[in-house]
């Protein structure tokens, strides 16, 4: 939840399609601000059917902008573009040779694309290596978290060329906008993400000293060779290697409410059914099938426990990331919610699973889902919440900043002169109902520092203004199937003395008997084993979930 983990937010993957076959190259011609940028769609299909795809705006000389997600049905195509804040709508025409729709980002322009005849190559041919070829790494200081940077440097006909990683984040590969050097001055820039390092190549190649700088704010990075990329890796021993004893299936299913079809995992135990089972719920954020973040892949740790004890698990990616469709961006949590009842509904279609026996385990914002769904489908058997809210996102946003900014040493007084700022940030956007003025407004509380840009976007959207002011109780006060309530002691995002009181409540009101809620100490938000519980510690830690935290869930799923 909250802003704290976009700094660096490099999201690709991409969604199955429907229909025609639109893979190949595109062309087209998108007129802005008086500009007019060339732009070439690349889209391929893998051998599972998916989708994927990037683009390259010639003129920007940005290539390879990665597609988020590709959906087609009845003509219709959707693309996401996350790196970018950017969606495209088209119509493809019925003979497959031309696509005509509009391109969104932030305002709506007319752009039509023309399938090339010949393949289009954009990529520019590699030259003698110069002597900073190679990868650069270092680690960048974001205030709430650290994260390691990779430039890969490649010398090409038209110059030096780079991309980026970022490992920390499990993400590779973004392309960025252009690499120049003079002498001793490297500057590296990445349109898509707001990003520009500025360095100096020591004497010896063997460092690059250098500030990055995104919206607005800039961090000190010194850069050094990578010698073994391998060891760039996060250790994450808790990971399941294959053969698994257990059955995977990748499966998908229809949300006919909202058009969507969500891409997901099925895991099966061993043995004679029908078993138990539970659809997973992610937190807030565009996030795939294992949660994905920090290097850490949660839900992949979580569902191989559990299916391992006789559990079978439904993970699916959120709608409009990884391989489901629909656009992310548009969505509430209300709207999210109907996805978790889409997987309710295909468990039950299931065989191997007891339809009696149908539970919701949901993490963070899937906390707050849970409830929702089991309040208005009485044949939900269970709910857990992973640190769950249980009062409105105004309030837990404001002491989870104040919680994290202590967390990261700051005192007291500016921890809390910072969060009564907070407060009047998100009450504005509670009741200024004029965008401009709303804009004006926060840019003025911010100081009016380019930063605050790429803030209100998301501080405005319709997922964040319904996060603001909806009441988890609402949903709690009726759900009477049994409730397992877990937090961490230290976690910063989602404070136990400030949800699990009113949570508690909110259940003894619904006259539901049947809960348990435990705080488990020494867990984050993440619920691994932390010493701050600060999200600067969430990389840097290899255990994915605490085994208290697995065996808890586990244990008590299987009582019910």
């Amino acid at each position: 939840m909250r802003r704290i983990l976009v700094t660096v937010t490099l999201l690709f993957g991409a969604a199955l399609a429907f229909g025609q076959d639109i893979t190949g190259d595109w062309q087209g011609t998108l007129s802005a601000n008086g500009m007019e940028l060339r732009l070439v769609l690349h889209i391929s299909k893998a051998a599972d059917g998916s989708m994927h795809g990037t683009l390259d705006s010639i003129d920007q000389n940005a290539m390879g902008m990665p597609i988020s997600s590709i959906s087609l049905k009845d003509s219709k195509l959707s693309l996401v573009f996350t790196t970018l804040g950017a969606n495209y709508e088209g119509t493809v025409a019925s003979d497959g040779k031309s696509i005509s729709g509009t391109w969104k980002q932030g305002t709506n322009l007319a752009l039509d694309f023309k399938r090339a005849t010949n393949p289009v190559k954009t990529e520019p041919k590699p030259a003698k290596p110069s002597d900073i070829d190679g990868a650069w790494l270092g680690t960048a200081d974001f205030g709430v978290v650290k994260l390691r940077v990779v430039f890969h440097i490649v010398n090409t006909e038209d110059g030096l060329v780079a991309t980026m990683d970022s490992p920390d984040q499990g993400q590779k590969g973004l392309p960025t906008t252009s690499c120049t050097r003079d002498g001793a001055k490297l500057r590296i820039e990445a349109h898509s993400i707001g990003l520009v390092f500025e360095g100096r190549v020591a004497a010896d190649l063997a460092s690059i000293d250098g500030t990055l700088t995104q919206m607005g704010a800039s961090h000190p990075l010194l850069l050094t060779r990578v010698k073994n990329e391998a060891e760039l890796a996060p250790k994450r021993p808790q990971n399941p290697v294959k053969p698994y004893p257990y059955r995977e299936e990748e499966v998908s299913y229809d949300n006919k409410v909202e058009s969507v079809t969500l891409a997901a995992t099925l895991t099966i135990p061993e043995g004679k059914g029908p078993f138990p089972g539970v659809v997973l719920i992610t937190g807030s954020g565009p996030q795939d099938r294992d949660e994905s973040l920090m290097g850490h892949k949660p839900f992949l740790v979580l569902s191989d426990y559990l299916t391992r004890r006789g559990i079978a698990v439904l993970r699916a990616d959120d709608r409009g990331t990884g391989k489901s469709t629909g656009i992310f961006a548009e969505a509430t949590t209300a709207d999210f919610a109907t996805d978790t009842e889409a997987g309710i509904a295909y468990l039950k279609s299931r065989p191997e699973v007891d339809a009696h026996k149908i539970g919701l385990i949901g993490h963070s914002e899937g906390g707050v889902i849970a409830p929702m769904v089991a309040a208005r489908n009485k044949d939900v058997a269970f709910i857990v919440m992973m640190a769950g809210t249980g009062v409105p996102g105004d309030q837990v946003l404001v002491a989870q900043g104040e919680a994290i900014e202590m967390a990261l040493g700051k005192s007291p007084e500016e921890a809390a002169k910072n969060a009564a700022k907070e407060k009047q940030m998100l009450n504005l956007i509670e009741t200024e109902r004029d965008q401009a003025a709303l804009e004006k407004e926060l840019k003025e509380i911010e100081g009016g520092s380019r930063s605050a840009d790429g803030w209100i976007k998301q501080a405005t959207s319709p997922w964040m203004r319904y996060f603001l002011t909806y009441d988890p109780q609402t949903a709690l006060r009726k759900v009477t199937c049994p409730v397992l309530v877990i937090n961490g002691s230290l976690d910063k995002q989602v404070l136990p003395s400030q949800n699990i009181p009113p949570i508690r409540r909110a259940l003894e009101e619904a006259g539901n008997n049947r809960f348990e809620i435990d705080e488990l100490p020494g867990l984050n938000h993440l619920f691994q084993t932390a010493k701050t519980g600060a999200p600067t510690e969430y990389a840097q830690i290899e255990e994915t979930m605490s085994p208290l935290a697995l065996e808890k869930i586990s244990s008590w799923i299987l009582k019910q």
